[in-house]
């Protein structure tokens, strides 16, 4: 895929980011790069933190996640309005200042979807945030060696890998604007972020499931880099791409993106794009800071692309890594990235 495409086809992309708050702005920024300002549609499962507290005591959506992406997509970084709404006060249970205002709005106005459009208006976005369903949902997972996990929280710190998750109720209602966002996309971009407590709750929602099967838009899963979390701990490229299309993208994947740098004093499973972690380290050192901080890379190595392929899969391979933030994707190499997946799919 190495097709040319104009920054005009690029902006008149139409594009969703589908995920939760942690990943999908990484895609947001990459794409405003791109002169793409993309819709978001994000998972209303989270019940830690900031965004467990309030949900718990006030039944509303959860905020934290909806209130990443909206900061993300202000067309002004530097709007003092932006910096408040990141503003957190660990005096006050961990509350962020965004947190606490699109609680307060959905109080005063009775409606999430008001509240987050007076938010857009306030921080001056340049798409919009639609939460995947208004219903409130438990996340509940099966890990690979058969335990039973219950809540978003408790499954994002899971000792072993998760084999599958479910919602409880199993088949809640998709948000209308959610569902129409998708259905006109030319792009749907998955991910990055944690892929069984972020991206795949979107895809329990049946109506969400069937949009993104039935959308004639390029729809691209971008593969996390490291596993920094315990829900997807030891899993390949090939089994991060199979659970996503286990949870009903079967036939519905068209791209996946993947991290490979060049491979410097390479040990194990530690490989040289990790070695920002302390340049002047040696592989040994790194590879224990690693295990200590519960890092390592995605193997993503040629038999595990083969696999990937062999599900009818194109992939794109890419360094995409971050030189001080290894585990994170580069925004401006994923954009390119991206712009080949738009470009190929526009040619192809």
């Amino acid at each position: 895929m190495t097709q040319k495409i104009s920054r005009q086809e690029l902006a008149s992309t139409y594009t969703v980011c589908i995920g939760g708050g942690t990943g999908v702005p990484s895609s947001i920024k990459a794409l405003a790069s791109l002169g793409i300002y993309p819709d978001a549609v994000i998972s209303v499962a989270d019940d830690g933190g900031s965004s467990g507290l309030l949900r718990t005591h006030t039944g509303q959506v959860p905020p934290g996640d909806i209130r990443k992406c909206l900061v993300a997509l202000a067309r002004n970084q530097q709007n003092p309005w932006v910096k408040a709404f990141k503003e957190r006060f660990e005096y006050a249970n961990d509350h962020t200042l965004g947190n606490l205002i699109l609680t307060a709005l959905q109080q005063t106005t009775g409606s999430i979807t008001e509240s987050i459009e007076l938010c857009e208006a306030l921080l001056e976005t340049c798409g919009h945030v639609y939460p995947a369903s208004f219903t409130g949902v438990l996340l509940m997972g099966i890990t690979q060696d058969g335990k039973k996990l219950v809540g978003q929280s408790t499954l994002c710190k899971s000792h072993t890998a998760l084999k599958r998750v479910i919602l409880e109720p199993e088949d809640p209602p998709a948000n209308p604007a959610a569902v129409k966002a998708i259905q006109n996309a030319d792009l749907i971009v998955l991910g990055p972020g944690s892929l069984f407590t972020s991206i795949i709750p979107n895809l329990l929602i049946p109506d969400i499931r069937d949009a993104i099967a039935t959308s004639k838009a390029a729809r691209v899963f971008i593969c996390p880099i490291a596993d920094v979390q315990g829900e997807t701990w030891g899993l390949d490229a090939a089994e991060l791409t199979d659970a996503l299309l286990d949870h009903g993208l079967e036939g519905c994947l068209d791209y996946v993106l993947i991290n490979r740098e060049e491979q410097k004093r390479e040990s194990g499973n530690v490989t040289g794009y990790f070695s920002a972690i302390g340049s002047a380290a040696t592989t040994a050192a790194i590879a224990e800071h690693q295990i200590n901080a519960g890092l390592r890379p995605v193997i993503a190595n040629d038999e595990v692309v083969s696999r990937i392929r062999d599900r009818g899969v194109k992939v794109l391979i890419r360094a995409m890594s971050a030189a001080q933030t290894p585990s994170w994707h580069d925004p401006q190499t994923l954009a390119a990235a991206l712009a080949s997946v738009i470009a190929d799919s526009k040619r192809g």
